[in-house]
C-alpha cells in the first residue's frame, strides 16, 4: 500500500518561515553560522535545519557550505579593502613563511594580501625564481637583482588584481615548484579548507599538486569563515601557516585530518 504523502499544515508554516527570517537575519550580522548552533537555538533536528538551508539556498538568499550556511557572497572583498585588515598578522605569517624558503628555489605565490606579505620578506632571498598570477607581487620582485618572475598568463580578475581561468590553470601545471604560499577563502570551524567560487578553488588545487611542498597562509580573520566551495588536494599540503592558533575545536580537527600548524611568533 502507498504511503499518503503529507503536506505541511498552516500550523507548521508560521514556525518554518519564522526560523528562516531568524537564520537569515544571523547570517546578515555574522557572515556564517553552523548547523550545529541552529540546532541548538531551535531546539530541532539537524535535518531540519539542513531542510530549512536547502529552502533557502534554492531560493538564492545564502549559500549552504560544509557545517553551515553562509551570506551569499559573488567573491572575496577587493583587495584595497583587505590590504589594511589584520596588517600585523599578516607580516608575521609573512616572516614566518619565508623560513621555508632557501636561496635559489622555484616559488608560487598565489594572490592576496597574505601572500603578498610572504613576498615582502622574499625581497631579501637571493636566485629565486617566482610563479605567480598576482600583479602586486610581479610588480615588487621582478624589481629584485637576480630574481625571475614568471606571470601566470589568464585573464585578469579587477577584484583581486590576479589572473584566473583555464589559461592561469594550464600554467600551473608547467612549473617545476620547490614552495607554494596559498590563500584560502576560510577555515571552517571543523578543519576544511575552503574558497569562495569553484575556479578559485581549483586553481589553488592545482597549486598544492605543482609543488614539493605548499603551505596555506591563514591569518585568524578566515578562522571559522564559511565559504562555499573545498579547496581540492587540501590534504596534500605541507602545513598551515597562521598568526594565531584557532579554537580548540579546529585544532583538534585540523590533527584529525594530518594537517600540521604553524603558529607564527608576533
Amino acid at each position: 500500500m502507498a504511503t499518503p504523502i503529507t503536506t505541511p499544515t498552516p500550523r507548521n508554516r508560521p514556525l518554518a518561515t519564522s526560523r528562516h527570517d531568524e537564520i537569515l537575519k544571523r547570517i546578515a550580522v555574522a557572515g556564517a553560522i553552523s548547523v550545529s548552533e541552529l540546532t541548538g537555538l531551535f531546539g530541532v533536528s539537524r535535518e531540519t535545519i539542513r531542510r530549512d538551508l536547502r529552502f533557502l539556498a534554492q531560493q538564492g538568499r545564502l549559500d549552504v557550505v560544509h557545517g553551515g550556511a553562509a551570506r551569499r557572497e559573488a567573491s572575496e572583498p577587493a583587495l584595497d579593502l583587505r590590504a589594511s585588515e589584520n596588517a600585523q598578522g599578516k607580516a608575521a605569517i609573512g616572516r614566518l613563511a619565508a623560513t621555508f624558503v632557501e636561496d635559489g628555489m622555484v616559488v608560487l605565490l598565489d594572490s592576496g594580501t597574505t601572500t603578498l606579505a610572504v613576498a615582502r620578506v622574499l625581497v631579501a632571498r637571493r636566485n629565486l625564481t617566482v610563479c605567480t598570477g598576482s600583479l602586486a607581487i610581479a610588480q615588487l620582485l621582478c624589481r629584485v637583482p637576480g630574481t625571475r618572475v614568471h606571470m601566470l598568463g589568464g585573464e585578469i580578475d579587477p577584484n583581486d588584481e590576479a589572473t584566473f581561468g583555464i589559461d592561469t590553470l594550464e600554467a600551473i601545471g608547467r612549473f617545476r615548484v620547490d614552495a607554494a604560499f596559498i590563500g584560502v577563502g576560510g577555515l571552517s570551524d571543523d578543519g576544511e579548507i575552503t574558497d569562495y567560487s569553484r575556479i578559485g578553488a581549483e586553481q589553488r588545487g592545482r597549486m598544492i599538486a605543482a609543488a614539493r611542498a605548499a603551505y596555506f597562509v591563514v591569518d585568524h580573520t578566515k578562522f571559522g569563515r564559511l565559504t562555499p566551495v573545498r579547496i581540492p588536494n587540501s590534504r596534500g599540503a605541507a602545513g598551515i601557516v597562521a598568526d594565531l592558533p584557532p579554537p580548540a575545536g579546529t585544532l583538534s580537527a585540523l590533527a584529525d585530518r594530518g594537517s600540521r600548524l604553524f603558529v607564527a611568533a608576533p
